[in-house]
């Protein structure tokens, strides 16, 4: 069975009933020739040793979907890549909302690339085919959801736009919304203001209920009766009667630190004192710190919402104390310390040449990025003991979420063509640790010298709202983000957006709640901005000692031939001569890289010499190379000779050519023709007194 709509001049079809039909739910959705199939599964047994929502989302990538064998020994897809991981998080985040409370079975969602035609990205049709397999299961989802690109070309916002169409976009949006309300954003835009961002965020929800309409005519199976865990009455009773005061005082403990230890010692008293008095219940210990972290969510949304006071103290659109380090380290390119309470960045950067570059291969084909993000978060930087086995989900999305807040600031390849890796490192985090490290990363890399356009600060936002009343809170810390009902990622300069991340635990998220939170974002970014440009208001003019020196310039492409010369002899000839590495790309993008200057200045100008273009009225130093009855040939560049005919040697009479040169002798001559077949003619004699090339 299939259905399908035609959105924006584009077909967008479910195919369902077909495949996969052991699962609980599936479909495949298809935008031009690219089909991605989900499915969702769940256990029968609901867990009764968890108070959260155990769903895992995998999006996968098939190579045989664009016709490709995968690379390596193995011939096979492996591991996930990271946008497969990115993906994954991004279906995670717009589905997670809709579960209802109570919903402890195991869940598994998996979502397969089966097709791809180069043009239509495959991560609109996997979020569409994860929400359609979603509705058409067992699962009692609270709303309807679908998902959709959003790109700002030119004056216009279209929607789910070919790969050529981001390419020449302001702003990438990427939404995902129930009929009443958006539930997800994740952004990216050049400096776009936030009534521009709104009224994209506006058109895609308009654009999002056509789609939903859709979904919701799906057939759909008969749905699991699901209810909230609720702790028997008994044990609550003698919780609340013991405990209460205490709980109220934990919220109202500033520091993290202090609060956690407080917190953890409750749960240790209260489990012992509860066993002992309910020694036949299984689950005594498990009910019982599910309903310390239940009243300490009310009491301090209560605390926020009723009282107007947050944890810590701070009024509601207060930022945390900074502190900005510049040059912490020696030997690095360029470093920053960014602290904002108790959250701390130490941010690098090193500079490489493009031998450095990552290759990025995807079912689009292959690329290679010159720009890298990386954000590490180990355990010590909340006092866990936790083995270092690379990155997770989580640190992959906050990197490419800082990625994408620096990446429209970059200057372009040939001003600055390094190769440019920043790395954060999380040394101590109490909430909006990928937002302190864009603001690191853009001071990090403001110390290296790189020359970005202008300084980026992101902030987080929160929400606690209980229906009737909200509360909007800037830079919020680790308590608020687990307690609240949104975590608002805007990250920016002075004059607009360059990122944005929204995830809400709410049913969605009203406009104009999110217009709020983005106006304040915006008062707050400019603070945050205030204090990193006091600390380092522009960009070193100068780059690390211990970093590479580059210089790109850009050849015709006819001209590769010449550099490269007849089995690389001429590139090896600089090589050799200059100490420096020679990099040529197929546009004619020359990259030099060397450890001093004067190497570096020396290889631009044999490259220079060796595609040169023979010049009418120049004057060169040439070599002659064979004599002839009529005159003697000279190569005047490499590869390029002319002629000098025998009264252009000189203005003597002379019987033969071998009275005035002789074969491999140095030479001056002017080019005094180049005739319609391009052979070139020169002169001695027209030389005189010019100075020579």
């Amino acid at each position: 069975m299939k259905k399908s709509i035609i959105v924006d001049g584009k077909e967008v079809s479910f195919d369902y009933g077909q495949l996969a039909q052991a699962a609980s739910g599936s479909c495949l959705v298809q935008i031009g020739e690219t089909a991605v199939l989900a499915t969702v599964v769940h256990t029968d047994e609901l867990r009764q040793d968890v108070d959260f929502l155990p769903l895992t989302v995998d999006y996968r990538e098939r190579t045989y979907a664009a016709g490709k064998i995968p690379g390596g020994f193995f011939k096979r897809e492996g591991r996930p890549s990271e946008r497969e991981i990115l993906i994954s998080r991004l279906i995670d985040r717009s589905l997670r909302p809709l579960f209802p409370d109570g919903w402890f079975y195991d869940t598994q969602i998996t979502v397969l690339a089966l097709s791809a035609d180069g043009e239509n990205p495959s991560d609109i049709p996997a979020l569409l085919a994860a929400a359609a397999a979603l509705e058409m299961s067992d699962i009692p989802l609270s709303r309807t959801m679908a998902g959709g690109r959003f790109s700002k070309v030119g004056e216009r916002w279209v929607i789910n736009p070919l790969l050529e169409q981001q390419q020449q976009s302001r702003a990438d949006l990427v939404v995902s919304a129930t009929e009443e309300a958006i539930v997800m954003v994740e952004a990216g835009a050049s400096e776009m203001p936030e009534k521009e961002i709104l009224q994209g965020l506006e058109y895609a929800h308009q654009e999002l209920k056509k789609i939903i309409q859709l979904i919701k005519t799906l057939p759909k199976k008969e749905k699991i009766k699901c209810s909230p865990l609720v702790v028997p009455e008994e044990i609550a009773s003698v919780l609340k009667e013991s405990y209460s005061q205490t709980i109220s005082e934990i919220v109202r403990t500033p520091e993290k630190s202090a609060r956690e230890n407080k917190l953890s010692a409750l749960k240790k008293e209260a489990s012992a004192m509860v066993q002992t008095k309910f020694p036949d219940n299984p689950q005594v210990s498990f009910l019982t710190n599910h309903w310390i972290e239940e009243e300490l969510y009310t009491r301090a949304r209560q605390l926020i919402l009723k009282e107007k006071v947050r944890t810590d103290g701070r009024k509601f659109t207060e930022i945390r104390p900074i502190d900005i380090k510049i040059d912490v380290l020696p030997r690095t390119h360029g470093t920053a310390m960014f602290k904002r309470g108790q959250t701390q960045a130490l941010v690098t950067v090193t500079l490489g040449t493009p031998h450095d570059m990552q290759i990025m291969d995807v079912l689009e084909g292959e690329y290679k990025e010159r720009f890298m993000f990386h954000y590490n978060f180990p355990g010590f930087a909340t006092g866990e003991v936790r083995a270092e086995r690379g990155p997770g989900r989580r640190e992959i999305g906050h990197g490419a979420l800082a990625k994408r807040a620096l990446y429209p600031l970059l200057p372009d390849e040939m001003t600055f063509p390094y190769t440019i890796r920043i790395v954060s490192d999380i040394l101590e985090s109490n909430g909006s640790s990928s937002m302190a490290s864009v603001c690191g990363g853009s001071l990090a890399l403001f110390a290296a010298g790189v020359p970005l356009k202008s300084a980026v600060a992101g902030v987080a936002m929160g929400l606690v709202s209980d229906g009737q009343e909200y509360a909007i809170l800037t830079d919020i810390m680790g308590m608020e983000d687990h307690l609240g009902d949104m975590d608002f990622k805007v990250a920016g300069t002075e004059k607009g957006i360059t990122a944005l991340q929204m995830d809400i635990k709410i049913s969605g998220l009203p406009a104009g709640i999110m217009a709020q939170a983005l106006e304040e974002a915006r008062v707050a970014r400019l603070k945050i901005l205030q204090q990193m440009n006091a600390a380092l208001p522009k960009p070193n003019s100068d780059i690390s000692v211990y970093a590479p020196r580059l210089l790109s310039l850009k050849i015709s492409r006819d001209k590769i031939g010449d550099l490269i010369g007849p089995g690389g002899k001429n590139i090896r000839r600089i090589i050799e001569e200059t100490g420096a590495e020679i990099d040529v790309e197929d546009d004619g993008t020359v990259t030099i890289s060397s450890v001093n200057k004067e190497s570096m200045e020396l290889a631009r100008q044999m490259v220079e010499y060796y595609t040169a273009d023979v010049e009418v009225g120049k004057v060169y130093r040439g070599k002659v190379t064979r004599l002839t009855s009529f005159g003697a040939f000279v190569e005047i560049l490499p590869g390029k000779e002319g002629l000098v005919r025998t009264s252009q040697l000189t203005s003597k009479r002379i019987n033969r050519v071998d009275e005035v040169v002789k074969e491999g002798q140095d030479l001056m001559v002017k080019v005094i023709e180049i005739d319609s077949q391009g052979r070139v003619n020169l002169s001695h004699r027209a030389v005189g007194e010019s100075p020579a090339e």
